[in-house]
Parts: structure tokens; sequence; C-alpha cells
């Protein structure tokens, strides 16, 4: 099973990019999901996160700018990311709970990261 992580790019302050984290594989579903990020010198901190049922949660410096979503035929997750700020540059992780059909449980995983740069 892997996450791919991909989506990400240069920008300038104000723009947006979308964010796709895809799992491939034998797996049944995807269970919590979420995107965290770490900047340069900094501690991975989480960004947003979705539920298997739907609901989120997010970060306080990213709330009413980014949306969490899921497309569970596709075992894909998003991150939706609007008026970028400067701020907002760093490495970006997708990480999943993942469950399998011959497996009780979910299991976790991580994607590889995608860097995202916001600069004029």
């Amino acid at each position: 099973v892997q996450l791919q992580a991909s989506g990400g790019g240069l920008v300038e302050p104000g723009g947006s990019l979308r964010l796709s984290c895809a799992a491939s594989g034998s797996i049944l579903s995807i269970n919590t999901a979420a995107w965290y990020r770490q900047a340069p010198g900094k501690q991975r901190e989480l960004v947003a996160r979705i539920f298997s049922e739907g609901s989120t949660n997010y970060a306080d410096s990213v709330k009413d700018r980014f949306t969490i979503s899921r497309d569970n035929a596709k075992n894909t997750v998003y991150l939706q990311m609007n008026s970028l700020k400067p701020e907002d540059t760093a490495v970006y992780y997708c990480n999943a709970f993942i469950r399998f059909p011959t497996k009780s449980g979910s299991f976790d995983y991580w994607g590889q990261g995608t860097q995202v740069t916001v600069s004029s």
C-alpha cells in the first residue's frame, strides 16, 4: 500500500493549490485522514483532519482558507488551499488510517510529502 501525495508547487501569495493524496493497493477504505506540514526548522504540525463520516477540523492558522475533503470511491483525500500566504510554505504530508479486507482495525500510513512554496 502506498499513499501518493501530489499537487504541490510554487504559487504567489493569494493564490491557490489543490493537494491530492491517493491510496493505492488492495485496501478496503480510508478511515481518518489528515494533512500535516513541516516548515524548515519547525516541528511538523497538523493542518486539517477528516473523519470517516466526513466531519473535519482545522488548525486555526488555516481555517476559512483551506478545505479538506475525500472521495471514498477513489480512496483519495484532497486539500484545497486558497488565499495562500508565505507562512504556508512547507512540505505537506498526508496521513491516513487504512482498513484492509483481510485484517481488523486500521493501520497508519504516511505519504512522501509534497513541497508548497508561496512566494512572489
